[in-house]
């Protein structure tokens, strides 16, 4: 019972970081909900956009009786913002998944297409939207940010995610165990370095590569806050599976643990690549809409 107990928190701990850090990263869907026609939707606005997707905002509402346009720009430009009229469509999905299981046979919605940008080019937009009340315009004074960047392919990406998953699992199992001073935490301790090592040094850099056209950009060579936490998070691993390799030493393990949660905590793409416009090279800034 003790160990399932064990494996159990360190379940629900590494959940809820991977929820915690889904849920503030800069590039994930912006929630927000509108009022159409005296009925509130919630809507989830696109942050990120691969370069094989087709480069369109959605606004998941139904009512096919309004009308929508959105406004567009090259993010830290001073181009003047482009207006684009949004489309009700209903396209069916072709999904096994989506079909019989979510029970989704339609996506339906207002579709506008923006200008595609280079891998880490990137837009802000904003919108309106006109229904039988009269027109209403949302986040002209706070812009949406979209991250563009080139596809990683499914042989890639999903090992480096799983990795990742189970190397943060394995890490808070065997601080559980190493604050109990519970013998298989050095167990534990190796696995984690393992997963550790292929999924966010080894598989990392490969996802980076086809992202963003860079095998590294953190130091020496830049301030990519995702390479950069993952090289932290590693650094205090190496010490805790050489201060652990002939003796136990519990502590070591419990500062890792507790230093790869809280780097595994930072939200997801800050300090993420970027193109400058004016100079044509990537550099590493914060995805958020900041003006300097």
């Amino acid at each position: 019972m003790k160990k399932f107990l064990f494996w159990f928190f360190a379940f629900i701990i590494t959940i809820s970081a991977a929820v915690y850090q889904r849920a503030t990263g800069p590039t994930y869907p912006k929630k927000m909900a509108v009022s159409v026609n005296n009925v509130s939707y919630p809507l989830k606005l696109v942050r990120s956009l691969g370069l094989d997707e087709d480069p369109v905002v959605k606004l998941k509402i139904n009512d096919a009786t309004i009308s929508a346009k959105i406004y567009f720009r090259r993010f830290m430009t001073n181009d003047e913002f482009q207006p684009a009229d949004f489309r009700f469509k209903s396209k069916p999905v072709d999904s096994f998944i989506m079909n019989r299981i979510f029970k989704v046979e339609k996506d339906e919605g207002f579709f506008a297409e923006v200008t595609q940008q280079p891998a880490a080019g990137k837009i802000e937009y904003y919108f309106d939207i006109t229904d039988e009340t009269g027109t209403q315009t949302y986040l002209k004074e706070s812009p949406v940010v979209i991250r563009f960047k080139g596809g990683v392919p499914g042989f890639i990406l999903v090992p480096h995610i799983l990795f990742m998953f189970i190397a943060m699992l394995f890490s808070n199992l065997s601080g559980l165990l190493a604050a109990f001073k519970i013998p298989s935490y050095r167990k534990y301790t190796f696995w984690t370095f393992g997963c550790l090592l292929i999924g966010g040094m080894i598989l990392g850099p490969v996802v980076q590569l086809y992202a963003f056209g860079d095998l590294w950009t953190g130091i020496p060579f830049g301030w990519d806050l995702t390479d950069n936490k993952t090289l932290i998070a590693f650094v205090f691993w190496i010490l805790a599976v050489a201060m652990n390799w002939k003796k136990q030493r519990p502590g070591y393990t419990l500062v890792a643990a507790i230093v790869l949660l809280l780097i595994y905590s930072i939200p997801h793409s800050m300090f993420g690549s970027q193109l400058d416009y004016n100079t044509g090279t990537v550099t590493q800034g914060m995805i958020m809409n900041l003006r300097f």
